[in-house]
């Protein structure tokens, strides 16, 4: 129990709150009939989570240093937990939305200590074999999320994708202060409280905005207002962060091409692979009739094919530039989408197929490699700096994807319905506009508005594919242990005597 029960005790946490970025999905419509949510609410209980995480991962990482990586994970479950039973017992949108968020606070918490826990514990090769098992659970959340939403939907209802992280959670935090010791960084360190704030600003600041651009309107005097408060608390935190001694993200690695190329990568990977699945998914139950799960079980293309790659060309591509698999991954991800920008009135979910395997083959390319790539593309001092980067750009892509879809969705809907029943539709709301509208108008409305979306998920992935083999020059071996990163390097440990 001692030898592997802390690797046992991270894995718990970290399957539990990557599966609740996805688990959410397919749970959508029902969630919108429950709590009577429109379009922008659904996708606040998307980015709402996403962006905590986000906006918090750095900044929560380098506070574990100082107050005890042990404890601050603790904290985070404890948080989660209590923000599952907030989501599962809402009564309405504005309850979702905001225990989502606080969700997100907890994730972030133990996100950002997941891989220093394992380093402070692990030494050697039972380092690689536990962060070697620790990917493999964590590609496995992701796969599984869909699948595992619609089950509970169809089961004992939607509310249960949030319940059943309560034992989970229990679980949890009594084997992590059972079997883990405690460690922080090294000696000296101090808080960022500043760039941690001004970074959050920054990332709520252009998903709002980006979120209110698909009702309001791109000139809207709102949403530039937001969009400037974006720029000027990005502004702050590189002045911020360029004068502290311990930065959360320095500024200055952005002017070494390999870094901004893998954090260009990163960015863009979640948004094209993921986050117009759930549109897809709306699309899925409200206008084709699928049940959750069967709904959910399309995105088993993606996840197979992904989880496949992964496994094999962990062996084959050893030694292979990571250049070469983000860049050429990210450009199958495009092409996958580009695949699936060709649905009619008449289509049926087996039109996905060939561009879902194509984004699972991408997928499993991009995700082992991307954060051994951005190590590689920074001096070793840096190395966990540039791994929390990584976490940080997936996640903000995610949440900036969903956003941006979105607005995309509804824009070319509103070329065949009228701006407020295409709001209405892309949130689910197909069932109260059937009345008015004739079921061939709404199969076309739909199956063009994700046309678009695909076209621009596509072009995210092809862009920073092409952005990735310009820019990411320096030799860089695939590193297909270490896949999500960490906040801060698994070096710089002081272990702590339990107690």
């Amino acid at each position: 129990m001692r030898t592997w029960g802390p690797l046992a005790a991270v894995c718990l946490g970290t399957f539990m709150l990557l599966l609740d970025v996805t688990i959410a999905i397919v749970a959508l419509p029902d969630m919108a009939r429950a709590l009577d949510a429109s379009l922008s609410d659904l996708q606040w209980v998307m980015d709402g989570y996403a962006l905590a995480l986000a906006a918090l991962l750095l900044g929560v990482g380098a506070a574990a240093d100082v107050l005890g990586r042990r404890r601050v994970h603790v904290v985070g479950v404890v948080v989660f937990a209590a923000a599952s039973l907030l989501c599962g017992l809402a009564t309405g949108p504005e309850m979702l939305v905001a225990a989502r968020g606080l969700q997100g606070i907890g994730a972030a918490a133990m996100f950002a200590t997941t891989l220093p826990l394992l380093g402070s514990v692990y030494q050697g090769k039972r380092r690689s074999v536990a962060l070697g098992v620790w990917g493999a659970v964590s590609g496995a959340a992701a796969a599984v999320g869909p699948i595992a939403g619609g089950l509970l939907t169809d089961g004992p209802g939607w509310r249960w994708i949030f319940y059943v992280n309560l034992p989970v959670s229990v679980a949890a935090v009594w084997l992590t202060l059972r079997v883990v010791p405690e460690s922080r960084g090294a000696r000296g360190r101090r808080i960022d409280w500043a760039g941690t704030v001004t970074f959050a600003a920054f990332a709520g600041a252009v998903t709002y905005g980006a979120v209110r651009a698909g009702s309001h309107g791109w000139g809207e005097s709102g949403t530039l207002l937001w969009f400037a408060g974006a720029v000027l608390a990005l502004v702050c935190f590189v002045l911020v962060e360029r004068r502290v001694a311990d930065p959360l993200l320095d500024p200055r690695l952005f002017l070494r091409p390999a870094f901004s190329g893998v954090m260009a990568g990163s960015l863009a990977f979640n948004a094209a692979a993921f986050a117009a699945m759930a549109y897809t998914s709306i699309w899925l139950q409200t206008l084709l009739g699928m049940s959750p799960v069967r709904g959910g079980a399309v995105f088993l293309w993606l996840s197979l094919a992904s989880f496949v790659v992964a496994a094999v060309g962990g062996r084959l591509l050893h030694g292979v530039s990571a250049r070469l698999t983000i860049g050429v991954g990210l450009l199958l991800i495009g092409a996958g989408q580009f695949c699936m920008a060709f649905l009619d009135a008449g289509s049926s979910a087996s039109a996905l197929i060939p561009g879902l395997v194509l984004v699972g083959v991408g997928t499993g390319l991009v995700s082992p490699g991307i954060a051994g790539a951005a190590l590689a593309s920074v001096p070793a001092e840096r190395s966990g700096m540039a791994g929390g980067a990584v976490n940080t750009f997936r996640q903000l892509g995610y949440a900036l994807g969903i956003a941006l879809f979105g607005t995309v969705l509804t824009s070319r809907m509103g070329d065949s319905l009228p701006q407020g029943a295409a709001h209405a539709l892309a949130g689910g709301g197909a069932g109260a506009l059937r009345g008015a509208f004739g079921e061939e108008t709404l199969r076309a409305a739909f199956a063009d508005g994700l046309n678009a979306v695909a076209v621009a998920a596509g072009a995210t992935g092809v862009v920073a594919g092409l952005l990735v083999l310009a820019l990411v020059r320096r030799p860089a071996v695939t590193q297909t242990s270490v896949t999500p990163g960490a906040p801060r390097t698994l070096t710089e440990e002081t272990p702590v005597r339990r107690g």
